[in-house]
C-alpha cells in the first residue's frame, strides 16, 4: 500500500479510537450516564448523516448560513470537507457511516451485558480494529483472498486478548479475542463496527454462563 494510503488509514483509525470514550465513561460515571451519552451521540449522528451523504443538502445549508459570502469561512468549510473525504472509505460515502453502527452496538452492549464484558468488547472492537487495519496495511505480507492479512488478524487477536484478560480472565479473553478476530476477518454484516462488538459480547457472555 502507498505511503499516502497508510497515512489516510492512520488518520481514519485515530478518529475511530475516540470510541474509547465509551468504556472510560462507563468506569468513571456508570451505566446510566454512559447510555445517555451514547444515545445523545447516536441522535446527533443520525441527524447529521443526510448532510454527509447528500451534497445538495450541504450546499443548501451553506447558502442558508451565508457561508458562500464569507470567503475565509467558505475555504475552511471546503478544507474540512476535503479532510473528511480523505478518511472516508469509498464504499462509505453513500451508505450508513461506521460511527452510527458503532454507537448502536455500544448502546446495546452497555444496556444488556455486564460491565466487564461491555467494556472489554467495546475496547477490543476499537483498538483491535485500528491495529488490524494499520498493521495489515503497512506490514501485511501474507494476504488472503478477501484482502485481509495474517499480520493484521494476529494484531487484532493479540491486542484483544491483552485487553480482555485483566477484565474477564483467560477463558473468556481467548473466546472474545478469537470471535472478534473472525468477525473482523469475514466483515460480517451489516457492518463490522456493529457485528464485532455484539459477537464478542455475546460469545463471552455465553461462555461465562456455561462456566
Amino acid at each position: 500500500m502507498s505511503t499516502k494510503g497508510i497515512q489516510s488509514e492512520i488518520k481514519r483509525k485515530s478518529l475511530h479510537l475516540t470510541g474509547l470514550v465509551v468504556p472510560v465513561l462507563y468506569y468513571l460515571f456508570g451505566r446510566e450516564m454512559t447510555l445517555t451519552f451514547i444515545a445523545l451521540a447516536f441522535f446527533i449522528f443520525v441527524i447529521l448523516e443526510p448532510f454527509r451523504i447528500i451534497e445538495e443538502l450541504r450546499d443548501r445549508v451553506k447558502r442558508r448560513l451565508r457561508i458562500y459570502v464569507d470567503e475565509e469561512v467558505f475555504e475552511r468549510m471546503e478544507d474540512l470537507e476535503r479532510r473528511i473525504d480523505e478518511i472516508t472509505r469509498e464504499h462509505e460515502r453513500y451508505r450508513v457511516a461506521a460511527h452510527i453502527y458503532f454507537a448502536a452496538a455500544s448502546f446495546t452492549i452497555v444496556y444488556f451485558f455486564p460491565r466487564e464484558i461491555a467494556v472489554g468488547a467495546i475496547s477490543v472492537a476499537t483498538v483491535g480494529d485500528a491495529l488490524a487495519a494499520i498493521v495489515g496495511k503497512s506490514l501485511g505480507r501474507h494476504r488472503f483472498s478477501n484482502g485481509k492479512s495474517l499480520e493484521g488478524s494476529l494484531a487484532f487477536f493479540i491486542s484483544g486478548f491483552a485487553i480482555l484478560w485483566p477484565l474477564v480472565g483467560f477463558p473468556l479473553a481467548a473466546v472474545g479475542a478469537l470471535t472478534g478476530t473472525l468477525v473482523e476477518f469475514y466483515n460480517l454484516p451489516p457492518d463490522d463496527n456493529f457485528s464485532n462488538q455484539i459477537s464478542m459480547a455475546l460469545a463471552m457472555y455465553l461462555i461465562q454462563i456455561l462456566l
